[in-house]
């Protein structure tokens, strides 16, 4: 069913791109009176030759009245008119048609008036290429997004202004979307983006960071951080990253400034989100440790240290989940490892620090970064540093306290206060383990450990020996 009038165009979609359960959606609402179609980037990506990641419909029933049509429905997001049917174990977002927001502040707003026509629920949405509607055969087209979709144009829906002060999130969206399809940001909207930057204060941090990082998923993530730098946006989300932007590093083994050595290194990882993060954020710290000698020449004495500590603030005020947060913040703050003078047992510290599920993303990481240095590339310290992590591996000697032939239940037994000092005389004794792996031993270990808190004025006359009676 559609609405009178209107642009009905018979455009074939490759069907086998729908699921079966989009169908039964579609024909639930429309054999019980009531509009339906699938509507945003689902269409998009179907008329583009692009496989959906998500299905969206929007429908003239109201929420309880999708509920009535389906067994299992959910208040996803219900102030925005949204429900979930569940079919199967695939989820389908069915949102009532708008008409209108609450207010003007950049928030994504609560709807304060349903609607009954198509026509004005995609006149509210954010651009053309996402107003396209499929009724199951055909595509509708009331914003001009079929021509602007031909011409690979991102162009906001009536007036940019407008569209992006009822959510500030969609000028993170436009530049997303034009580095995620290659497509260009039309005049009149990229011209709206900087006026209405400051908005994105009142967004939420996790949506800014799911947005930031599905531009690192793109094929040229530095053509979106660039346009979020030069759009005003960066400065709001990402402070740090301006200010490298035109800091030049007076430095031979460098041809570009601190910004665009970072898109260089970024171009040059693959679509990881850990990895693209910790390139984006691997000199966050050199503007902050710069120095200049009396040859004018620039330094950057432990900027890695600098930048772990400034990538753990980052990680946290973007509230990135703990494993990708420490991924990153041990990847940025050893990226320079291959420079370091490695030491017996100094390496397997180097494993112990990232873990051994980021190893070959410290290597691609390292790599990139000599790719967006100045040539000639010199992989020479990389590739003894990969022989000797492979030599370690190898040997499958311990790496970390988990390995200990002793725990920190031992320990306590011994007559070890439980809590940091437990923690304290592992580190030592695994540190002893990787400078001579004979040693790891219950009996050895147990008698270093004795040693150690002879020394230090712990003592074991409460407990004993473990396994003493």
């Amino acid at each position: 069913m559609g609405p009178a009038g209107g642009n009905n165009i018979n455009i074939m979609t490759d069907k086998r791109l729908i699921p079966p359960e989009v169908m039964t959606v579609l024909y639930q609402l429309h054999s019980n009176g009531y509009q339906g179609y699938l509507v945003g980037g689902c269409v998009r990506d179907m008329l583009l030759g692009r496989e959906p990641v998500d299905f969206d419909i929007c429908t003239s029933a109201r929420p309880d009245q999708v509920k009535e049509l389906f067994e299992r429905v959910f208040d996803s997001g219900i102030r925005y008119g949204t429900v979930t049917v569940l079919l199967g174990e695939k989820p389908f977002e069915v949102t009532t048609f708008r008409k209108g927001f609450d207010s003007w502040d950049g928030r994504r707003q609560n709807v304060y008036e349903f609607g009954s026509d198509v026509r004005e629920d995609v006149k509210l949405r954010d651009f053309s290429i996402n107003g396209l509607l499929w009724d199951g055969k055909n595509v509708l087209d009331y914003v001009n997004g079929l021509e602007d979709l031909e011409r690979r144009l991102i162009r906001a829906v009536g007036s940019p202004q407008a569209r992006f002060r009822e959510d500030a999130i969609r000028m993170m969206r436009a530049v997303r979307l034009s580095c995620q399809l290659e497509f260009d940001i039309t005049g009149e909207t990229l011209a709206a983006i900087p006026e209405n930057a400051g908005l994105l204060k009142n967004a939420s941090i996790e949506r800014i960071r799911d947005e930031l990082v599905k531009i690192l998923s793109c094929r040229n993530p530095s053509r979106g951080i660039r346009s979020l730098r030069e759009t005003g946006l960066l400065c709001h989300f990402l402070p740090e990253m301006q200010e490298c932007h035109g800091f030049a590093q007076h430095n031979p083994h460098h041809d570009k400034d601190v910004f665009e050595h970072t898109m260089a290194v970024l171009d040059n990882t693959t679509a990881d989100p850990v990895l693209r993060l910790s390139a984006l954020l691997h000199d966050i710290g050199k503007p902050r440790t710069f120095t200049l000698d009396g040859n004018g020449r620039g330094h950057f004495y432990s900027h890695h240290i600098v930048g772990g500590d400034m990538t753990a603030e980052i990680m946290a005020r973007l509230r990135f989940d703990r494993s990708t947060a420490v991924s990153v913040t041990a990847l940025v703050a050893d990226h320079m490892s291959r420079f370091a003078f490695l030491r017996k047992g100094g390496v397997k510290k180097l494993i112990n620090r990232v873990g051994t599920g980021n190893l070959e993303r410290l290597v691609r990481l390292q790599e990139a970064d000599i790719l967006g240095s100045a040539g000639p590339y010199d992989f020479r310290l990389l590739l003894d540093l990969m022989r000797e992590i492979n030599l370690v591996i190898n040997r499958n000697e311990p790496l970390g306290v988990k390995d200990l032939a002793v725990s920190g239940r031992d320990l306590i037994r011994m007559g070890i206060k439980e809590g940091p000092e437990v923690g304290r005389i592992l580190g030592i004794l695994l540190t002893k383990v990787w400078e001579d792996p004979k040693i790891n031993s219950r009996e050895s270990l147990i008698s270093a450990a004795e040693k150690i808190m002879t020394e230090t004025g712990c003592t074991n006359s409460e407990k004993g020996r473990p396994g003493a009676t």
